[in-house]
């Protein structure tokens, strides 16, 4: 069983947390996320453009590219948080440019290595599965892709098409952190979803709080959770984790107490 198949087959929904390497005490804030109960993390590869990043997220890219955060950095982030943490799957997460650059079998076999499960690359979509899903599939990382509320049917399964890990909900049509969709519109957009894919539905983009994740947690297999992780590091800087841990458990409490998951 993979990790992320682990995860996902609690009987509740999951966490999935969201932070940018390099911003802050990474490996600390890691720790923190996995203390407070975050049972997926995925991890931001900083990068100068980060198209669908909303105004906190550009800001942690910034902050982490002016330390001078390199993609070696990032591996080597992700390779001392699997040794202290065997268990618990973690995402990169970022653009197109930083992960082919040196080709895609170079990152895809840096992935491995650095015991990464899964690969989120916003710029690259499924019509363009060549750039970097045979590199990865082959290096057994899973893409993870995105749906958004304008996938239609007809687009669907090319998304799902060589898809792995889970199926991530963009809710908004918009950027992080920004603003949060209808719950209505949630709740119908999972159903269609799990209708057509057996991979877990997360959903996320614009969830702050732990009502939110609630609500969300009871039609969907995960909530993902961003900007507001980014926002205690930005206030609290190298001191966040303490600030980090208490929020992740408030939002664990709240999506692992949500109804049972919808079949």
């Amino acid at each position: 069983m993979t990790r992320f198949a682990a995860a996902f087959a609690k009987p509740r929904p999951a966490l999935v947390a969201f932070i940018t390497g390099g911003d802050g005490d990474t490996a600390a804030n890691l720790d923190a996320l996995v203390a407070g109960g975050a049972d997926v993390i995925e991890l931001g590869m900083p990068f100068t453009d980060p198209m669908a990043d909303g105004p906190a997220i550009q800001a942690a890219n910034l902050r982490s590219l002016a330390k001078g955060t390199t993609t070696a950095d990032l591996f080597g982030i992700a390779a001392a948080f699997r040794e202290r943490h065997p268990d618990t799957p973690l995402v990169l997460m970022g653009y197109a440019n930083p992960m082919t650059i040196r080709g895609a079998d170079w990152f895809a076999a840096e992935c491995a290595k650095a015991g990464v499960d899964g690969v989120i690359c916003v710029d690259i979509p499924s019509e363009e599965d060549p750039e970097l899903g045979p590199a990865l599939r082959a290096a057994g990382v899973d893409l993870i892709r995105l749906a958004t509320p304008t996938t239609d049917a007809a687009r669907l399964p090319d998304v799902l098409n060589g898809a792995g890990g889970f199926l991530y909900y963009v809710s908004v049509a918009g950027i992080t952190g920004m603003q949060q969709a209808a719950q209505a519109s949630i709740d119908d957009a999972v159903a269609r979803l799990k209708a057509a894919t057996d991979l877990p539905v997360a959903v996320g983009f614009g969830v702050r709080t732990p009502a939110q994740a609630a609500d969300i947690a009871k039609v969907a297999d995960g909530v993902v959770v961003g900007s507001a992780f980014i926002d205690i590091i930005a206030e609290h800087g190298d001191a966040a984790a303490a600030h980090v841990e208490a929020f992740t458990r408030s939002l664990a409490d709240a999506i692992h107490g949500a109804k049972e998951i919808a079949a």
